[in-house]
């Protein structure tokens, strides 16, 4: 399975669980760490917790494993790392506190809502 498809299923599995402002930065040649980064918010630690879960049982359905997931019982900031794509859900408070998305600046975003869109 190519990454571009796990980021699907895990874009289609955050917007299941409401997760707010989604967003898909592309890391090929930013970042060793994964090619793509979904960063998004629940606003309630109950709603961290389902996005995050929906995001492994999305993946697991896929046949495929997730590496980690850190973070899970806190639900401030849950990192999911699936290989080549690598799940940050925040808290409200968390996301904008850390602005990943400034702080990887260098890395264009991606619109997926065109290419999921029913």
């Amino acid at each position: 399975m190519n990454a571009k498809s796990i980021l699907k299923a895990t874009f289609r599995a955050a917007e299941n669980k409401k997760a707010e402002d989604i967003v898909v930065l592309n890391m090929q040649g930013v970042s060793l760490i994964a090619d793509y980064f979904l960063i998004c918010h629940g606003s309630s630690e109950k709603q961290v917790q389902a996005i995050a879960k929906e995001v492994v049982h999305s993946v697991e359905e896929l046949g495929l494993d997730v590496k980690k997931v850190e973070g899970l019982d806190e639900a401030r900031w849950v990192l999911i790392d699936m290989g080549d794509v690598v799940a940050h859900i925040f808290h409200r408070e968390e996301r904008s506190y850390y602005n990943l998305e400034r702080l990887w600046g260098d890395a264009p975003m991606e619109n997926l809502q065109r290419e999921i869109a029913p």
